[in-house]
């Protein structure tokens, strides 16, 4: 039976699944890594560690899959996450910068008040915010002179971790991204669909640290034995969020999806052209059904499935994450309980990135079945928040969500969604698409699927969730939830003097 290995290289872990031409996953395996917090603000991970943990979690997922053929990698990652590393030695020159820190928050300050936010935008799709690739390249490379002279003599590459581990996996011969990770950087022109001179002028980023821009479903070198076990063509490349989107079967303009992973990620593919928003979203890369370069529209709720993990890591409230589904359904409403898990600020809508976690509407009864219950309609609340932007820039007005991620198999949440939305939440029966949507686009590139509508038949019959709550509730709820966020931006923007 021919298969597919894909490498879903996440944010707090690496999962890899061994997906054979019927879309049932013969191998499976995780292991989480270290997260690094050296300044409050600050995130970074061990670019090494990362590639260690992928190689072994690859290995084992391969071993685990019996009676089948491994064909092609697929490769699905943390987008906007930037490593820097030696080109000869392949050793990373300092820890990888995070999605989520936000180091390069008076850095996009600066850039905003000298009037480039109005054209980055344009030339982008996205806002000048720490969030981006961009400026975490601009600060590496001037954290150190050694560094900055390495780089412009050529002696340094630079990329999101999909180049990294491409790098790593054909030691060193191939140094590639693909669209949707190109796009998320400030350094990737939508229109042209290249890096851009302007931008990388205004960033002070040298064009030869940047890697090569190859089709999401095409050729991506060969990795080497010595890795995994056996030669395998690296067939397949996309940021995990479009990677999702094509594994949900939105390939086409008017579908919608969201991952609820540490993060929440809810994309709309838009087609063929590019769609500016007005309503404080991205416009970003996405796949077609071949895995060319199409586009959709983005909101990134920065703290998702990251809030119920602190409440069980750092506060102690869960002794599991899957114990949160017993906890807020042992409560008939949230009593006013709103929380707003503002850690690294406010994504989209809002775009506020001084805001922090705030819990308002405690009482003396409050308890942690309200706290972890209301982690759980953070997620519902900010994924409505976004979807109706969505709506409101492109006048198409959603009729049905797909939702995937680790989150997504919490029946209390699906169904809370549902109601707060108002219109139904179809969940597959693998909700990990976003592994899938990798396994997709290098099985297109190699025959595995010998189409994108074969490739989704495969993966099973997903499950509904339709709305159940009263208009009137809905409003309510919202209401509470529109007031808690004002509360956060207002804490925000008020400096104390």
């Amino acid at each position: 039976m021919p298969a597919v290995l894909a490498i879903d290289q996440g944010t707090t872990g690496t999962t890899c699944l061994v997906v054979d031409a019927h879309g049932d996953v013969r191998g499976r395996a995780y292991s989480e890594f270290t997260q690094h917090f050296p300044r409050p603000g600050w995130v970074e991970h061990d670019a090494g560690e990362i590639w260690e943990v992928t190689r072994q979690v690859a290995r084992s997922a391969c071993e685990a899959a019996t009676d089948v053929e491994v064909r092609a990698l697929g490769i699905t990652n943390q987008r906007e996450t930037v490593v820097l590393w030696d080109r000869d030695t392949l050793e990373p020159v300092g820890r990888a910068i995070v999605w989520q820190d936000r180091r390069t928050t008076p850095m996009c300050r600066e850039l905003e008040r000298a009037g480039h936010g109005p054209e980055v935008r344009r030339r982008t799709g996205l806002v000048l915010d720490p969030y981006f690739s961009g400026t975490k390249i601009r600060w590496m490379l001037e954290s150190d002179p050694t560094i900055r002279r390495r780089a412009e003599s050529g002696e340094l590459a630079v990329g999101t971790v999909d180049s990294w581990l491409v790098t790593r996996l054909t030691n060193g011969a191939v140094h590639a991204t693909d669209p949707t990770n190109a796009s998320r950087t400030l350094l990737w022109a939508l229109g042209a669909a290249d890096w851009d001179p302007w931008l990388l002028d205004l960033l002070g980023v040298p064009a030869s640290l940047l890697p090569e821009v190859r089709p999401s479903s095409g050729d991506f070198g060969t990795a080497a034995g010595d890795h995994l076990g056996m030669e395998l063509p690296i067939a397949g490349v996309a940021g995990d969020q479009q990677a999702a989107l094509f594994g949900q079967g939105c390939w086409s303009p008017g579908l919608a999806k969201n991952t609820y992973g540490t993060g929440s990620f809810l994309l709309l593919h838009t087609g063929a052209t590019p769609m500016p928003s007005e309503h404080g979203l991205l416009t970003t890369a996405a796949c077609d059904a071949r895995g060319g370069l199409a586009f959709a529209l983005e909101g990134s709720v920065f703290i998702a499935g990251a809030a119920v993990q602190w409440l069980r890591d750092g506060l102690g409230l869960l002794e599991r994450a899957e114990e949160s589904e017993e906890l807020a359904g042992s409560l008939g409403g949230n009593d006013g309980v709103y929380f707003v898990p503002a850690f690294v600020g406010l994504g989209a809508p809002h775009w506020e990135p001084d805001a922090r976690g705030m819990l308002v509407g405690l009482t003396r009864g409050t308890g942690r079945a309200h706290l972890v219950r209301a982690a759980l309609e953070a997620m519902a609340y900010g994924t409505k928040e976004v979807l109706r932007a969505m709506e409101a820039d492109s006048s198409v007005p959603a009729f049905e969500l797909r939702v995937d991620g680790g989150a997504a198999l919490n029946d209390w949440l699906m169904q809370f969604q549902a109601d707060v939305l108002g219109v139904g939440v179809r969940r597959p029966a693998v909700v990990e698409t976003t592994a899938l949507g990798a396994a997709g686009l290098a099985g297109l590139a190699h025959g595995i699927w010998s189409s994108a509508e074969h490739f989704l038949a495969s993966q099973g019959t997903p499950r509904r969730f339709e709305p159940l709550m009263s208009e009137d509730q809905r409003r309510q709820l919202i209401a509470g939830w529109n007031r808690a966020v004002r509360a956060a931006v207002t804490w925000a923007r008020d400096d104390g003097a």
